[in-house]
């Protein structure tokens, strides 16, 4: 289930976790949920009341992590990402765009309206989180920098600092970690750069302080500590793709007819639940986004 705050109340108001919870739990046992998701920023979104759709708890979201910077394992992150400094932080905006720049973190995020997202994240790995995220849809970033006609594709890069991330030392994957999406994906109404979950600040370990959260996709798309925005004319290799080729593709669209070569996509375990849970096409957003790849071979282009 994906519902959505209001656009129009802060992530200040969202005091505690309990509350969030409540308050959202009540709103669906009202029956005007339906009311809730409407937006003109949003289309409608998937409305589907099974109790599998609960938010995650705070706990859960921050300690059970893939941050492969900050180690494997999944509680790694959380115990090695505390020193990790964010302040000050600069993104590099290039490649082509009229306004090029290297953008301090506040200025960049300053002109924008954050917003509260409740997004299913589904793992490569068959497990799966519902987080209350906040954010800037990347759609509104984009427009400001004003890319070029010739921008077919945005590539993110995350910082690259081994001192402070130990699992840069190690030849775990070719660092930095890189990611990319085609421009019409990144303009989607339900792509965000977030800065927040459960109206905090984005802690270290889920990718402070930027992360792309893209829902349709999973989770390895999500790129963290963003630190560069490049518009290019050619599809970029990401990370993954280049490590695994035969595993993991460009897309990574939530597939569940495409099984990992390891282990099935049907189903996936939702973090804080026992029993598995059926997978859903594109994650549940397949009304949002199938349109985005008509007449695309889903197998081939993985």
């Amino acid at each position: 289930m994906l519902i959505k705050k209001p656009a129009d109340i802060p992530s200040s108001e969202i005091t505690d976790e309990d509350a969030h919870l409540n308050r959202r739990s009540f709103l669906a046992v009202a029956g005007i949920a339906a009311a809730v998701i409407g937006s003109k920023r949003l289309p409608a979104l998937p409305l589907v009341a099974r109790q599998e759709d609960k938010p995650n708890t705070l706990e859960e979201i921050t300690g059970y992590n893939n941050y492969y910077e900050f180690g494997t394992d999944k509680e790694d992150p959380a115990a090695n990402a505390k020193n990790f400094r964010t302040k000050p932080w600069t993104v590099k905006v290039d490649g082509l765009v009229k306004k090029p720049a290297d953008y301090h973190f506040e200025d960049l995020v300053k002109p924008y309206k954050v917003e509260d997202r409740v997004y299913r994240l589904r793992c490569v790995e068959a497990w799966s989180m519902v987080i209350p995220w906040q954010g800037i849809p990347l759609a509104d970033m984009i427009k400001t920098f004003e890319p070029l006609p010739s921008a077919k594709y945005v590539q993110f890069t995350t910082i690259y600092a081994p001192n402070e991330m130990p699992g840069q030392k190690l030849a775990i994957l070719p660092w930095p970690y890189v990611e990319g999406l085609r421009m019409d994906e990144a303009m989607h109404p339900l792509t965000l750069m977030v800065t927040g979950l459960y109206g905090k600040t984005l802690p270290n370990q889920n990718g402070a302080p930027l992360r792309l959260v893209v829902p349709w996709k999973y989770g390895f798309k999500g790129i963290k500590a963003i630190t560069r925005i490049s518009f290019v004319d050619k599809q970029p290799r990401n990370t993954w793709q280049i490590s695994s080729p035969n595993e993991y593709g460009f897309y990574a669209n939530v597939n569940p007819e495409v099984d990992h070569p390891r282990w099935t996509q049907a189903s996936e375990r939702r973090i804080g639940q026992f029993r598995r849970i059926k997978t859903l096409m594109f994650n549940g957003y397949a009304e949002q986004v199938a349109s985005l790849y008509a007449g695309m071979d889903l197998r081939k282009n993985f």
